[in-house]
């Protein structure tokens, strides 16, 4: 097991210090391997080592079993795109009562595959007939037409010319008339081409027709009054129908060229009536046969997929967890005898009995007749970090594990993140009205969470969801910080009590204050509503604000660097206690700390003390007298002593730790030399190993310069670090001057104009100004300003971040990834 410290010096939290880990080893017989691995796939609390990582994964023993489960999720991918095409959702309700193991689940997918795949194939080439016969009919009902209307033209011609014509033949009728007339053999036969053209290719279909034949051909177009389905791309077509009058068969074939290279559909039309009304009927024969063969095919494949929706979910999570085991299995190292597995990894103390718990179901289920073997290793690796989180508590954890995961058994910065973070939100959003307005949102996503969790969402939509319970303690916190402000929407109100003052005389103005005079008990809860539209109102709530997001900072620093001390206490490392956390604490309270302790003075004794000055004297001239700056007696001596701690701190934290570190490492060294020596046989190799991990040489120069970063950045960083803190009383103020603006400027104004039409606008424009940019904008800019002030100014005190997390293998994880 690894190491551990005193757990008594910290609170005694969960989420305080991550979960005891062990380095497990676990003997498994083949005959259960799998089972084994399938039952603690479901606990999911370990985490598998890779003891095969010298191998590719064709290499590995499992390999076949991995692609042969590949090809069971091709296959259900295959089957999901089905269900989509039909419009058919997945159920959660499954229908069946047998459930089938995984070798007739693979035999089932394949024959559901075959079915699906000739009854597509089918399908297509019945809907690909029926399109054409579609198409067909079409072409018969308008190329009937133009040649009905050919015919009654040509007949009324004839008979014009017949009776235009005397018995006999004149001298002056052409001869070649003459004689077409007289031996009706000389005429010229003309053949005809019909079909559809896309109506968008129509007007470049007949330019080049005419140029290819020039001229020798007479086209005529019908457009289609509806859309029509093409055979071969199955997308619907605005056609034209046409039917080509051409002579010979030279301009024959270069009319099929064109009607191709324009993807213009063909189709043969009978010349004589008769067969022209027969061949209709059986195309609309056909048409009703092919549409009811159709509509039964796709009937039957809905039916099948069906079917498969119940069980869908139920397969696809049975191959997901069939190839998560065998990939598991893949990790594990094999036993010379072939016989048994070795497994290693890591799993949280706590659950030692409920993995030999579950090595044993494996074992009488597979009616092994040898046991698995569980044991402990001892190991100088660094654990995992895992901490039990809650859908509240995860959220929180998550913010932090964003700047780095914990290293092992590290102080938490996540318990304080729940409180701080939206605190400190708070601070820079405090309005209750905009509070509210989050509150109500929140609850929302609370209230639906059951169903919301099992929709896709999308990403900004699953972030907010994601991380509901911090929205709803940032607005919780912002109604608290409101209500101390007192602004709703910018407007103050007397909530709790009368204002406490009242104006001298009927003369006194709002915007003033100097005909105010104290009436009634101070105000009991926030700011008094009477500051808001004073002249005094930017500079006391300025002062306020600024003095606030000192006091504040300054804390959590403090906060940060106990937190140190914790971390020091527990792994027991004395040197940072006495070198790190005493003289940091020294030097930020020596400075910041006496500053803040100054800024509580003045409020308590209404001093009108110049706290720049003190702070700047302190430094440039600390023998000085102070005058009227000075709030308590022995001001003077009180500050050179705080000015030499903080100078006599930065040595005390550069100097003294790499010369410590190198002793600490040389008495090390010399003790394993001496463990050596008096070593027995078996203890020979791990005393190697040990001897081989702490036998590196000590680099006091590189350890050295590590420190002056360090002291350098610690000393600069007290100093900016609370200068940071800041933001919260810039991004208030900033907040509370944008919300009275939208307020004063928009709404107020258009009441103003008693018309109705105006207010309205103004109303919608305030109502949008509010929404877009209070409640959105500004949430997301406090939101980000906050995350900062945790993870440069809070965090950089004690936490390292340089841990991995614990990624057991387990089921629900796999399944909630790959959806």
């Amino acid at each position: 097991m690894s190491r551990g410290g005193g757990g008594g010096c910290c609170p005694s939290m969960d989420l305080m210090r991550s979960e005891a880990m062990q380095l497990v080893q676990i003997i498994i017989p083949a005959e259960a391997a799998h089972l084994a691995v399938s039952h603690l796939g479901g606990l999911g609390l370990v985490q598998f080592k890779d003891l095969n990582a010298d191998k590719s994964p064709f290499q590995r023993t499992y390999a076949s079993q991995i692609k042969r489960c590949g090809e069971m999720s091709r296959k259900l991918r295959f089957l999901k795109e089905q269900m989509l095409k039909a419009a058919i959702s997945t159920s959660s309700t499954q229908l069946s009562g047998t459930s089938l193991d995984i070798d007739d689940l693979e035999i089932k997918l394949g024959e559901l595959e075959v079915e699906l795949t000739e009854g597509n194939a089918n399908n297509e080439k019945l809907q690909r007939t029926y399109n054409e016969l579609v198409e067909y009919n079409v072409v018969l009902q308008k190329a009937g037409e133009c040649f009905y209307s050919a015919q009654r033209s040509a007949t009324e011609q004839q008979r014009e010319m017949s009776a235009d014509q005397p018995d006999d033949s004149s001298l002056e009728s052409p001869l070649l008339q003459q004689e077409m007339l007289i031996d009706p053999s000389k005429q010229v036969k003309l053949g005809s081409l019909s079909g559809l053209v896309p109506k968008e290719k129509a007007m470049a279909f007949e330019r080049i027709l005419f140029r290819a034949t020039r001229g020798n051909m007479l086209l005529r177009q019908e457009p289609v009054d509806e859309t029509v389905t093409d055979p071969l791309s199955g997308e619907k077509v605005m056609k034209n129908a046409f039917v080509i009058f051409y002579s010979g068969d030279r301009a024959k074939s270069k009319i099929v060229k064109i009607c191709d290279a324009f993807g213009a559909n063909r189709y043969p039309f009978p010349e004589d009536t008769g067969k022209q009304l027969q061949t209709i009927q059986e195309v609309s024969g056909k048409i009703s046969e092919l549409k009811a063969t159709i509509e039964i095919g796709l009937a039957q494949r809905d039916s099948i997929l069906k079917n498969i929706s119940s069980e869908f979910d139920h397969w696809n999570n049975m191959v997901k967890k069939e190839k998560a085991i065998y990939h598991t299995l893949n990790m594990l190292s094999l036993d010379v005898t072939k016989k048994c597995f070795v497994a290693e990894g890591w799993s949280p103390v706590f659950a030692t009995n409920q993995i030999e718990d579950a090595l044993l179901r494996a074992t009488v289920d597979s009616k092994s007749q040898v046991g698995s073997i569980f044991q402990v290793l001892n190991t100088q690796e660094s654990p995992p970090t895992y901490f039990q989180t809650n859908k509240f508590t995860s959220a929180f954890q998550e913010i932090v594990d964003a700047y780095g995961i914990a290293k092992y058994q590290e102080a938490n910065p996540g318990v304080f993140t729940i409180v701080t973070f939206p605190f400190l939100f708070a601070i820079m959003f405090g309005d209750w009205g905009h509070g509210i307005c989050l509150l109500v949102a929140t609850l929302y996503l609370i209230i639906r969470e059951k169903k919301l969790a099992s929709q896709k969402l999308d990403d900004i939509m699953d972030m907010m969801f994601g991380g509901r319970y911090v929205i709803l303690m940032m607005s919780i916190f912002s109604i608290y910080t409101g209500l101390i402000y007192n602004e709703f929407f910018s407007v103050p109100f007397e909530l709790f009590a009368k204002s406490a003052y009242a104006c001298r005389d009927p003369s006194c103005g709002d915007a003033i204050t100097e005909g105010l005079i104290k009436a009634r008990p101070t105000y009991p809860f926030g700011v008094d509503p009477v500051w808001y539209g004073s002249r005094s109102e930017l500079p006391f709530l300025n002062s306020l604000k600024m003095k606030l997001s000192i006091l504040i900072g300054v804390a959590q620093m403090n906060l940060g660097i106990f937190m140190s001390y914790f971390n020091a206490k527990f792994f027991r490392n004395a040197i940072n206690i006495w070198y790190q956390f005493i003289p940091q604490l020294i030097f930020l309270n020596s400075l910041f700390g006496y500053l803040s302790l100054l800024i509580i003075i003045k409020w308590c004794m209404g001093s009108k003390a110049d706290l720049y000055h003190v702070m700047i004297y302190m430094f440039l001239s600390p023998t000085d007298d102070l005058g009227e700056n000075q709030l308590f007696p022995g001001q003077k001596l009180v500050q050179l002593v705080l000015l030499l701690l903080a100078l006599v701190s930065v040595p005390w934290m550069l100097i003294p730790k790499p010369f410590l570190l190198k002793r600490q490492h040389d008495q090390r060294h010399q003790s394993q030399q001496y463990t050596m020596l008096q070593a027995t046989d078996e203890s020979v190799t791990e005393l190697e190993e040990q001897h081989e991990d702490h036998n590196e040489e000590f680099e006091f120069g590189e350890v050295f310069v590590h420190q002056l970063i360090h002291t350098i950045e610690f000393v600069l960083g007290a100093v900016s670090n609370t200068a940071s803190y800041l933001r919260l009383w810039a991004l208030s103020l900033a907040h509370s001057e944008l919300s009275s603006v939208f307020y004063e400027k928009v709404l107020v104004l258009s009441w103003g104009y008693n018309n109705i039409i105006i207010l309205i606008i103004g109303v919608v424009i305030f109502l949008f100004a509010t929404i877009g940019v209070l409640l959105v904008m500004e949430t997301l800019s406090a939101f980000l300003h906050a995350l900062r002030l945790h993870w440069v100014e809070f965090q950089n005190k004690f936490y390292e971040g340089d841990g991995y997390k614990f990624a057991p293998f387990a089921f629900a994880s796999i399944i909630e990834e790959e959806d």
